[in-house]
């Protein structure tokens, strides 16, 4: 499966591996660190965190259920994770994103959740941070994932937020709630349909449940989040 994945990889830019720096290499990231640092782990349904095997739930999710009704990751928010994603969102290297799509697409459930969902809705960008990224890091994402059922056009974002990185979990809830919400003339086309919410990192889960109550409201049946990398909170 590992091969496979780092063969239809092939070609992509650079031609050492951005992690171990093996030279010659074909793919982006060789297949040796793909095999170290993106093997499949136990992760709660609800959230993606890290659980001991056979728990389908963490505590957190137990007492407190989000608005998702299931939740996949790829891989931890850690090295070497961590700043290849920083590269995707903050340096324009927007093709990490094949590589990102093709990790989640090898973790258990993904395929499984991208072929029963009726749409892939990317969690919006601000538009001031559009304006300076240039492009939506989650929407570029859902296009490597399922091209033909993304819509970006649906979720909007009606209010912006400090960056969250710069705050703790509780002001990230605060700042968040109430900042998504479906279009009005296109929230028929959610009514009674299997969701999948598409962004690059989950921390708190803070952005990605604001996203998915937006969506509850709009009549969605079912809610899915799939995010590249998880923080190992």
């Amino acid at each position: 499966m590992l091969r496979s994945l780092i063969q239809r990889a092939a070609g992509a830019v650079p031609s050492q591996c951005a992690v171990c720096r093996a030279w010659p290499t074909a793919q982006p990231v060789c297949e040796a660190c793909v095999g170290a640092f993106a093997q499949p782990q136990p992760r709660c349904q609800t959230c993606a965190l890290p659980v001991l095997g056979g728990v389908r739930q963490c505590g957190e999710c137990v007492l407190n259920p989000p608005p998702l009704d299931a939740c996949l990751t790829a891989v931890g928010y850690d090295f070497p994770w961590q700043d290849l994603v920083m590269d995707f969102k903050f340096h324009d290297v927007p093709g990490w994103a094949t590589l990102f799509a093709l990790l989640l697409k090898s973790m258990p459930g993904v395929e499984a959740a991208l072929a029963s969902a009726d749409l892939l809705l990317p969690v919006p960008l601000s538009r001031l941070r559009l304006k300076q990224r240039g492009y939506n890091q989650a929407l570029v994402l859902a296009r490597a994932l399922e091209p033909g059922k993304t819509r970006a056009d649906m979720l909007l974002r009606i209010k912006d937020s400090p960056a969250q990185s710069l705050l703790d979990r509780a002001a990230r809830l605060n700042e968040v709630k109430d900042a998504f919400a479906v279009d009005p003339l296109l929230a028929a086309h959610i009514r009674g349909k299997k969701i999948v919410l598409v962004d690059d990192v989950m921390t708190s889960g803070a952005t990605l449940y604001a996203a998915a109550r937006a969506v509850r409201a709009a009549g969605a049946s079912h809610i899915c989040g799939l995010v590249f990398a998880r923080t190992q909170m």
